[in-house]
């Protein structure tokens, strides 16, 4: 019986001769040109048509009966199965998310700006990274202990923690490293503070934990301490409470220590942006007054770029030890590149120049930005961070003024989206770091505009 279908071998390159005859008869079988009870020729006969040795036929019925396209029948012959065919799936195009449309002006909080050329220091870092070899076998779980060491130095020299190596534990960034110390430290139940407004990623990453969550409100000067209630962990931005921008001045942090000592309680503090402040020098971190019981937080993506995925966690070593066990059973901690290029920018102090020079750029944004704003309602936050925090006047309806924006070209972030349970005037949240100079202008400019039309003076 010869074979009805154009079967081609190609000799001289492509898959071996049996996979490249299999697959040509799959393809007949998908799009029905051999139907179900088709009866296949002998190997003999197939080698005889083709001039292949009739081991190649036989591999390629052998892997088709294997894959199950056809049988064997005692005594009939080869015959193809009943394969209903499988109709190419239809992708649906995902819809981008809002803040990825294409030209739009983004004046969302909490992105750096990133020059489009890369400046010396970022390609040094690079080119030392690929002239090394990686490490043999698997990283420590912690992190690389000369990155450690050097993570150490920086956090004690710039947020007076006085601290070790074996107290840092590098992260993928501060929600990766909060949700780390949940997982380690936090049974399902428990209850955890968090303020209100604050910051919605802290809120997920509880609520994916099944932790309890406490809303406390907060002030001109952040948390307030005075309204928290028993509860095993408290989540603080105590430098420049997000959203809000308040600082937690130093009689209410030694307070809430006090308040962690007396019951047990383990403080997070998410040190977010604390390199950008404008009035003072940057204000020293809350674990320096109780590394037992403070967990410090601190992350890259507000200095040099978000995409990073990198930053650190500071702790007693016993925590970093319990930290690294179970990451070192779960294999989640950032890669030996990332690692090792960050170790060469802290090395070469160009870690400190970014923070210094962007430290100088966003003062003026911040300036200009606020200048701009002022006639529409009360700035507050301005004196550190990447965002100031417009409110509005109370007939104003933030989510309306955030909706008209967006509609005239411009991304803004409404004060009432960090808001959970307590209540508070309308405002927005205004990122001033991202966009280049010009289109911050442009982008104030639009926003003044539909403050005019639905705000007017």
């Amino acid at each position: 019986m010869q074979s009805s279908l154009p079967l081609v071998l190609d000799r001289t390159a492509g898959p071996p001769l049996h996979l490249q005859l299999a697959e040509q008869f799959r393809a007949a079988i998908r799009d029905g040109r051999l139907q179900a009870g088709h009866r296949l020729p002998s190997t003999r006969d197939l080698a005889k048509d083709l001039a292949v040795s009739r081991s190649v036929a036989q591999a390629a019925y052998d892997q088709l009966h294997a894959e199950g396209w056809i049988e064997g029948r005692t005594g009939a012959g080869t015959f193809v199965t009943d394969v209903a065919p499988l109709q190419p799936a239809v992708r649906r195009r995902r819809e981008p998310r809002p803040d990825q449309d294409a030209g739009l002006l983004t004046l969302r909080p909490g992105i750096p700006y990133i020059s489009p050329t890369p400046d010396p220091g970022w390609r040094r870092a690079w080119r030392e990274v690929s002239a090394q070899s990686p490490p043999r076998g698997y990283d420590d779980a912690a992190g690389l202990p000369a990155l450690r060491e050097a993570l150490a130095e920086h956090v004690g020299r710039v947020r007076g923690i006085a601290c070790g190596p074996e107290n840092v534990l590098v992260t993928n960034g501060t929600v990766h490293g909060l949700r780390l110390l949940l997982s380690v430290t936090l049974p399902p139940g428990e209850r955890i503070a968090i303020e209100d407004p604050g910051y919605l990623n802290a809120v997920v990453a509880a609520r994916d934990h099944r932790l309890e969550i406490i809303d406390v409100p907060v002030d001109e000067d952040g948390l307030q301490v005075s309204s928290l209630t028993e509860c095993a962990a408290v989540y603080v931005t105590p430098s420049h409470q997000y959203p809000l921008g308040g600082r937690l001045p130093v009689a209410r942090r030694n307070e809430l220590v006090r308040w962690a000592r007396r019951t047990g309680t383990m403080l997070i503090e998410d040190d977010y942006d604390s390199e950008f402040r404008y009035d003072v020098a940057p204000l020293p971190a809350l674990a320096q007054l109780d590394l037992d019981r403070v967990v410090h937080l601190g992350t890259l993506s507000k200095t040099l770029s978000p995409s990073l995925r990198l930053g650190w966690l500071v702790a007693a070593d016993t925590m970093i030890d319990r930290l690294a066990t179970f990451r070192g059973d779960s294999g989640d901690w950032p890669g030996w590149p990332m690692q090792a290029a960050l170790l060469t920018m802290l090395r070469d102090g160009y870690l400190d120049q970014v923070i210094r020079r962007n430290r100088r750029l966003y003062a003026e944004r911040r300036l200009h930005t606020c200048t701009v704003l002022a006639p529409y309602g009360q700035v507050i936050g301005q004196d550190a961070g990447l965002h100031i925090t417009l409110l509005l006047p109370e007939y104003v309806d933030d989510r309306e003024v955030a909706a008209a924006a967006r509609d005239a070209g411009v991304v803004i972030a409404p004060l009432s989206e960090y808001r959970r349970t307590t209540s508070g005037p309308p405002g927005l949240v205004i990122g001033y770091a991202t966009p280049s100079t010009p289109d911050l202008h442009k982008a104030l400019t639009i926003l003044t505009t539909v403050l005019n039309r639905l705000n007017p003076r």
